[in-house]
């Protein structure tokens, strides 16, 4: 879908764009090729799509994968999906109106074998992000575009300045694989940002089991609660002294550490250690 199309189909039916729901169109055909490849996507593949837009990555997909459940909050938008693909039928195109966010709160569904393809709302990104991609339910593949801070957030390392809350609690299921920018321009309207779309794989096997989630989610939220202070001295609030004591000594971590000093497996070496006969 060409720039002038979406113009012209928006102005025929009278849409105007709500800034608050983060509808920003990617329509540079080059930007959604790139990231359909990224996918690496083929006719076994179920895909889900969330903030489906006007439908111009939902017709890259379906020409690649077998199966597309596309989430849309906007029911002017669904009206406008809906006329576009109206001659495909579940399983191999559905589609849903819904807050995609409450829907994966409210409605857990096991999304294993499947890929989240989609230009995400950066509304809503990163909690969609957390909710989606903890635990065994997890998509085998996430492809996502987002405001820029965010992608660097996802794809942060240990010690750099985007690295924290975030990045542990998506890098803790899912590896890093690929980054690239989108510009501003390709956008419509154009945000006021760049964006950038991140590849993210799941981890063939858990670094914790699914018992120590929410103990890793307490720790490192309370780690970074107050960046800027020892990380030792936040987590007293949780722990006795001397088995915060023991457990840095054990790990070899400075008494003196900040969080952002601590790399993805310490704070899941932590974690076992601290709930460890508890």
């Amino acid at each position: 879908m060409k720039l002038s199309e979406m113009r012209e189909l928006l102005d025929r039916r009278g849409i105007q764009l709500t800034k608050s729901l983060g509808q920003n169109f990617l329509h540079d055909v080059h930007q959604l090729e790139r990231i359909v490849a990224l996918a690496e996507l083929s006719p076994s593949d179920k895909v889900l799509e969330i903030g489906p837009g006007l439908g111009p990555l939902t017709q890259l997909l379906l020409a690649k994968a077998g199966e597309i459940l596309a989430i849309e909050k906007d029911e002017r938008l669904v009206e406008v999906l809906q006329e576009r693909f109206a001659s495909l039928s579940p399983p191999k195109f559905e589609l849903l109106r819904a807050d995609a966010l409450q829907l994966l709160k409210h409605e857990p569904r096991d999304w294993h074998d499947w890929k989240l393809v989609a230009n995400l709302p950066y509304s809503v990104a990163s909690p969609i992000l957390v909710e989606l991609a903890a635990g065994l339910r997890a998509p085998k593949m996430i492809v996502v575009t987002l405001q820029i801070e965010v992608a660097q957030r996802l794809m942060a390392k240990t010690d750099a300045d985007d690295y924290g809350i975030l990045t542990l609690l998506v890098q803790l299921d899912f590896e890093p694989r690929g980054l690239f920018k989108i510009p501003a321009g390709c956008f419509f309207p154009a945000p006021d940002v760049d964006s950038a779309c991140v590849r993210l794989v799941r981890r063939e096997q858990p670094l914790l089991p699914e018992n120590l989630r929410k103990p890793f989610v307490h720790l490192v939220k309370l780690s970074f609660s107050q960046r800027r202070k020892m990380m030792l001295k936040l987590l007293k609030q949780e722990w006795p002294k001397e088995k915060l004591d023991a457990a840095f000594a054990e790990l070899n971590i400075s008494s003196q550490e900040r969080a952002e000093k601590l790399s993805l497996e310490q704070f899941v070496a932590l974690t076992k250690i601290l709930t460890r006969d508890s």
